[in-house]
């Protein structure tokens, strides 16, 4: 009897063992930005907004992007001059994680000066 309970409680055990997927796919966000921030050039920052472009696509409109994609994205697009995108995509960050509302109106409210 006790062979068969310690075998049961082996296999719960270990079925219990999944690995979760994580939650948000930042693809090679790391390595862009680090990248980014350590050589600031043109090529480095184009790298930078293909990535975003690419998390964004994988997303889709079903699938929540990582928190601060969408605003750092929007941001670099204004600094280039892409207004119009840049503030949507600003927009959608605040629609999509409200407690980042404050930070977004700060940044926009910058860009109207």
């Amino acid at each position: 009897m006790t062979k068969y309970l310690i075998f049961i409680i082996t296999i719960l055990s270990v079925a219990s063992c999944n690995v979760q997927k994580p939650l948000y796919n930042y693809a090679q966000y790391e390595d862009a930005v680090y990248h980014y921030i350590t050589v600031q050039d043109e090529k480095s920052e184009e790298r930078l907004l293909k990535n975003y472009e690419k998390i964004l696509e994988k997303m889709g409109a079903r699938k929540m992007p990582p928190p601060g994609i969408c605003a750092d994205y929007g941001y670099l697009l204004l600094k280039k001059g892409e207004t119009a995108k840049g503030k949507a995509l600003l927009e959608r960050e605040k629609k999509l994680y409200p407690e980042s509302t404050g930070f977004i109106n700060a940044i926009l409210k910058r860009i109207e000066k």
